[in-house]
């Protein structure tokens, strides 16, 4: 007799929920499909070249080292590195407040364990970063998301009021994912304002800061609440994905917690890939190679803009991002985006629902989509695909 695996699960795992853009790429990898689907940075961005020297300095230098474990914490180095970035944005930190994490997924995971216990409310945006939305499910919490900035005071107030105070707020101010907008300074303040007055930890997560195409970067919340706020980072849109490398900053108090969590998850991120990206840094190839990348994104999210505004028809609108790797796409109201998904892929062409980024079930009539990945004429054809296919949505009618 078989053994029912769902009877000796645990809450947590029952509560976990698989990726619908991870379950989409069986469908979105076959031969001929024109993918917007994943979060990808180019490979044209990838050093490769430059790393190949590196990985050699760093085998000849360390390699007795750093093909060993390491500490748990990360290597001296590559945080003295990440610490000297966020002191140029007048951000006061050093190298202990921040750990490094097997990229900023695991940071979201281990922010999650350790913060919030079933039916702990944890406030989120609407939409939100799918990722970050699994983790807080995995754990029981209850989240409640705000789509308008000025509901944020009377949601806490609310949730107090019925015994339910937040844990945190959990944000991404640049570029979000998915939706690709900013926050003003004015946003950013209300939300410093809202956390100090409910006494409240705020979660900035801040992939994409650094991908900018054009206008002046805002004050990052750390820098506005650093005695509350819980800075997550990753290399895996700047620099590589494949290095999974990413990191915490915070108050030491706070990064003590962390290195205690991930001893039980992984006892330390890969020490090699650490002093590799380290000396990368070092080099003073990390900057050059950004900007080198913002240009291509900016390019492709132009391109991207271009084609949407030829081939969409009347009815759609989408977000215009000053940096970042997304726009998000709006259909009428009463159009539904997991039809949409069908129809598309007969036209071979892929987006993400948008609904699920939503924490309430809402935001059917809406889809993500990624620029930075394909190829110009893979945009190009692509969005002439994705206006073939909602016009044949059009034509079944708003349901």
């Amino acid at each position: 007799m078989a053994v029912n695996i769902n009877d000796f699960l645990s809450r947590n795992a029952k509560n976990m929920k698989s990726s619908p853009i991870r379950d989409l790429l069986s469908v979105v990898n076959q031969p001929g499909v024109i993918s917007f689907a994943g979060g990808f940075p180019n490979p044209e961005t990838f050093p490769i070249s430059d790393l190949r020297k590196m990985i050699d300095e760093v085998l000849d230098e360390q390699g007795r080292k750093v093909l060993q474990y390491g500490g748990t914490d990360g290597n001296h180095e590559l945080r003295e590195e990440i610490a000297k970035r966020y002191r140029a944005q007048g951000i006061n930190v050093t190298k202990d407040n921040i750990i490094i994490t097997t990229a900023s997924q695991q940071a979201i995971d281990l922010t999650a364990r350790l913060f919030i216990d079933p039916g702990d409310a944890v406030i989120c945006g609407l939409p939100s970063y799918l990722g970050a939305l699994q983790a807080f499910s995995a754990c029981q919490a209850m989240m409640v998301g705000i789509k308008k900035d000025e509901e944020l005071e009377d949601t806490v107030k609310t949730l107090i009021e019925r015994g339910k105070k937040p844990k945190f707020i959990y944000a991404i101010p640049d570029f979000q994912n998915p939706s690709g907008v900013t926050m003003d300074m004015d946003q950013r303040k209300y939300v410093v304002e809202v956390a100090r007055k409910y006494d409240l930890i705020i979660v900035e997560d801040s992939p994409y800061r650094e991908i900018r195409f054009e206008g002046k970067a805002q004050t990052m919340l750390t820098s506005l609440a650093p005695e509350r706020t819980i800075l997550l980072g990753t290399f895996s849109k700047t620099f590589l994905p494949g290095f999974r490398l990413g990191w915490v900053l915070a108050p030491v108090e706070i990064i003590a917690k962390y290195n205690v969590a991930k001893q039980s998850a992984d006892l330390c991120s890969p020490p090699f890939n650490q002093a590799v990206a380290a000396k990368y840094m070092q080099s003073g190839l990390f900057e050059k190679n950004l900007k080198k990348t913002i240009e291509l994104y900016r390019h492709k999210r132009d391109l991207m803009l271009e084609c949407l505004e030829k081939e969409m028809p009347e009815g759609v609108s989408w977000t215009r991002p000053s940096g970042g790797l997304f726009l998000f796409i709006t259909l009428p109201e009463g159009y539904d985006a997991k039809e949409l998904f069908h129809l598309a892929i007969r036209e071979n062409v892929a987006f993400v629902i948008g609904e699920a980024f939503y924490c309430d079930g809402t935001g059917k009539n809406t889809l993500r989509v990624n620029f930075s990945f394909m190829d110009d004429e893979g945009i190009t054809e692509g969005v002439k695909r994705l206006g073939k296919a909602i016009r044949e949505l059009y034509k079944k009618g708003r349901k």
